[in-house]
């Protein structure tokens, strides 16, 4: 089985494609970008800021996967400038404490942002 997941409180997709799609018990979630969902504008700013909105947007549509940070297995961060990397890696560390998921951070062209964040995750049975 194959969902499509919406939520309002996660940006709006800027392209042909889906927030999330739910399969056989994961949820693999579309690149976050730091975003506003309420305007759907970009909020620019150092990487910090930036990665932090990300990862909120992110942890909305897990939230509406029945999904959390906690359930992620893999992430893939794509920063705009790799000496970003001890920046983004304090904020990774605000938001998994413990036990993080498994995690691939490589260089890429963004437009006009500095990160970018995807990830899979496990899908809960039942909400916690």
């Amino acid at each position: 089985m194959r969902k499509v997941i919406r939520t309002p409180d996660a940006p709006r997709p800027r392209g042909v494609y889906s927030q999330a799609i739910v399969a056989d018990g994961f949820v693999f979630v579309a690149g976050q970008i730091p975003v506003n969902p309420k305007t759907n504008e970009l909020e620019l700013g150092d990487v910090k800021s930036e990665a932090r909105l990300t990862l909120r947007n992110l942890q909305a549509v897990l939230q509406a996967a029945a999904s959390s940070l906690r359930d992620i297995v893999r992430i893939g961060v794509f920063l705009a400038d790799l000496k970003d990397f001890a920046a983004m890696n304090e904020v990774f560390a605000e938001f998994f404490p413990e036990d993080p998921p498994a995690r691939t951070t490589v260089a890429a062209t963004l437009p006009k942002i500095k990160i970018e964040i995807d990830c899979i995750a496990r899908v809960r049975k039942k909400r916690r």
